[in-house]
């Protein structure tokens, strides 16, 4: 029990310092950039005193070292509790409250709102087309990657993996627009674009994108389960419920499934917390309001603390995704556990 706590610990320091390296190089970046965003932003005759102002509220006075001290200082502090009233306070201007403990990601300069109420407003967004492109992912790849596996060497094989090559070889934003044309401009079924106004049309509307990350997702996974299922057909136990009067299919779902699930597994939660990241072209195709189609924004806009906070919630995304997927396999596979104390 010590040791697999360890262990816990040992991820987690490593997921701290790899968020921390993150934020040091895109907080780096943005401010070396060319062009001032705060003279941008009080417009070419604003004063010096007022530039000097401007600079204060929003964090860009003093050297970038002190900057970024400041920004990790703010980042989680305390302070009142989450009302009107601490808003005000130049303080607490761009912070989000949890009881005594506030978050503060800064003030965007395009959008002139806290950060943190950016990124509560986008990232559900986010959260939610990941969950529906997971969704078609596992769904289409493990059906496509089961029935070709069953029907190896036949025509459904051949043409499972010709379609699952094309899946992966077509660009997201090329499948977008196939899928446009087809669906929403001459059958006219779904939208082309935005999120709806009712919950009918939200729905309507999520399944364009959802379809298209599914589909580039679903050929992986088809590939993947089928590689997997064909060494299984390999193993003894399958080998004798073939033999005992088994179907080639119910064989390969009953028994050989078991094999795959730790890679399906781990493929899934690592491109769950890809997904949440934002993605990027999807969401900029279909105008969806996630983080991806905010980082486009806040990149063509010069927006530093905006494109600090999307890399930053795209880290500990994938960060948070990789640790379950150490914390997961053990479990899915008791083999990976012992393999790992004989090698520690």
């Amino acid at each position: 029990m010590r040791k697999n706590l360890a262990r816990v610990a040992q991820r987690v320091g490593w997921a701290l310092v790899v968020v921390y390296g993150v934020t040091l190089v895109s907080f780096a970046l943005v401010h070396v950039l060319p062009g001032d965003p705060v003279r941008l932003l009080v417009g070419p005759q604003a004063s010096a005193r007022d530039v000097a102002r401007a600079r204060e509220v929003y964090g860009h006075g003093g050297p970038l070292g002190v900057q970024y001290l400041r920004f990790l200082r703010r980042l989680v502090h305390t302070g009142a509790g989450p009302t009107a009233e601490a808003r005000k306070d130049l303080e607490h201007r761009s912070c989000a409250a949890l009881g005594p403990v506030h978050f503060d990601l800064g003030h965007s300069f395009h959008y002139r709102r806290p950060v943190v109420d950016l990124v509560a407003a986008k990232l559900p967004r986010s959260l939610e087309l990941a969950l529906a492109a997971l969704l078609v992912q596992l769904t289409v790849g493990l059906g496509l990657g089961i029935t070709t596996a069953a029907r190896r060497g036949t025509r459904w094989d051949e043409l499972g993996a010709g379609l699952s090559l094309l899946g992966i070889s077509a660009p997201t934003f090329l499948t977008g627009l196939a899928l446009q044309y087809l669906l929403a401009h001459r059958l006219g079924l779904l939208p082309y674009d935005g999120i709806g106004k009712t919950p009918g049309e939200h729905l309507r509307s999520l399944v364009l994108p959802a379809l298209t990350l599914g589909i580039y997702g679903s050929a992986l996974y088809a590939r993947l389960v089928r590689a997997e299922l064909g060494a299984a057909l390999a193993e003894d136990h399958v080998r004798m419920a073939l033999a005992k009067g088994a179907s080639r299919a119910r064989a390969l779902v009953v028994h050989g499934l078991r094999t795959a699930l730790v890679p399906v597994t781990t493929l899934a939660v690592l491109d769950l917390g890809a997904l949440v990241g934002g993605a990027v072209v999807t969401e900029r195709l279909f105008r969806w309001p996630g983080m991806g189609q905010m980082a486009v924004e806040s990149l063509l806009n010069r927006d530093g603390p905006v494109i600090v906070a999307t890399v930053l919630v795209a880290s500990i995304a994938v960060v948070l995704s990789t640790l379950l997927v150490d914390l997961l396999a053990p479990l899915l596979d008791p083999r990976i556990d012992r393999d790992t104390k004989n090698g520690g």
